[in-house]
């Protein structure tokens, strides 16, 4: 056997997003790239902010001796407190460079603080809909993920979490603004869930953290603020990324975050820089760590994707789809007009058009239409959804 049965065994039960992606290629070789419509992929489509730019070339015109050398796992001091005093910023809390570990991306801080915390067999509860990689993710480090689902509007589920928490419940991972839903859970829910986490541990006498995955923590609409985890509950632990706030996905940069009155940090935070050297990540880039140094607090142009939504949402609600409107994020998931996802994005690729089946995301019945895209890809799929409406009875 050439690879090992679980691999072969995920790969054959997951990977929705890149079979559609892989889909695409073929058809765009078939009909051509601009008559095919391509929403299955976060892959976006704006370009970082100039701000970017300008410190991307500042330090290619002024190297400084040195600045492509290994560094602490941890990543440089400097970039370490540049992020910790944005984080207290926007937190009121006193984080330092200590509580932070510089990542490649979200992805890999998340394999980072699962590594460090799972015993064999430790559960790892998910809120569907959920970002499909978190069941490998765990699966890597010898956890069982428990799937819990939210509500008919994808918000917190608090009575079925709490029917979920065991002994062996290790971690809840909360991605708020969600992917692939776009709804952003309230204060007073993650305030509630802190309280019900707390409830939980003394009962249990055991630990649980919130892992919490923040990636489109800035990409939040009409007017929100993004309400932060991290006040109400004390073992949170943050995982982000400045793949979709500055428009870098393809140069996995990001950090773990520690609640800076975690009681046992010191101990935590040493694991996971042994576990970033260790899972062969050694260390975030170099360059972009230079670089995001000085654009902590800078996105871009959150109006951008505002307006790809309302776009979206009004033109498919208009057509009879239903659909939650997404508060954040860049992810509209509808219901599928037939009761089997996976067949009603089949019949869509009749029309050029590639969504993601929500099974990929543990919410069959729905699929994900991804709008960090061109505005030419977004209004020419409009034609396909308006004819699968009709023939499907919407």
């Amino acid at each position: 056997m050439t690879i090992s049965r679980s691999v072969r065994r995920s790969m054959e039960e997951g990977g929705w997003i890149r079979r559609m992606f892989e889909v695409g290629i073929a058809l765009k070789a078939q009909y051509g790239e601009d008559k095919v419509f391509d929403l299955s992929l976060g892959n976006p489509v704006v370009e970082p902010p100039e701000q970017f730019n300008e410190e991307l070339r500042r330090l290619a015109q002024n190297p400084a001796p040195g600045m492509h050398r290994y560094m602490p796992n941890a990543g440089y001091p400097e970039t370490r407190r540049a992020v910790a005093e944005t984080l207290a910023g926007e937190t009121g809390l006193p984080f330092s460079g200590g509580d932070i570990v510089m990542s490649c991306g979200a992805a890999g801080a998340a394999n980072v603080v699962l590594r460090a915390t799972l015993n064999p067999g430790d559960e790892v509860i998910i809120l569907s809909p959920f970002f499909g990689e978190y069941v490998y993710y765990i699966d890597n480090h010898n956890g069982a993920p428990v799937i819990v689902p939210t509500t008919e509007d994808f918000q917190l589920d608090l009575a079925a979490i709490e029917a979920a928490i065991t002994p062996r419940t290790r971690g809840l991972i909360l991605n708020s603004p969600n992917n692939p839903s776009g709804v952003v859970y309230s204060a007073d829910q993650v305030r509630e869930l802190a309280g019900l986490l707390n409830r939980k541990q003394a009962q249990l006498g055991t630990e649980i953290y919130i892992i919490s995955d923040e990636p489109y923590r800035h990409l939040i609409y009409d007017g929100l603020t993004y309400p932060q985890v991290f006040p109400h509950y004390e073992r949170t632990i943050v995982v982000n990324s400045h793949a979709k706030d500055l428009g870098l996905p393809g140069e996995r940069i990001g950090y773990i975050a520690v609640h800076p009155d975690y009681p046992n940090k010191g101990e935590l935070v040493d694991g996971m820089i042994f576990c970033t050297r260790t899972l062969g990540f050694v260390n975030a880039p170099a360059l972009m760590q230079h670089l995001v140094r000085a654009l902590q607090g800078v996105s871009v142009d959150v109006g951008e994707y505002q307006r790809k939504r309302d776009f979206l949402y009004s033109q498919l609600t208009e057509m009879g789809y239903s659909a939650v409107k997404p508060q954040g994020a860049f992810y509209l998931f509808p219901k599928s007009p037939l009761a089997d996802d996976a067949a009603f994005v089949d019949a869509l690729q009749e029309w050029n058009v590639l969504v993601v089946p929500g099974r990929g995301f543990g919410a069959p019945g729905h699929f994900r239409i991804s709008y960090c895209v061109d505005d030419r890809v977004l209004e020419g799929a409009m034609e396909g959804f308006a004819r699968a409406a009709e023939r499907f009875g919407l």
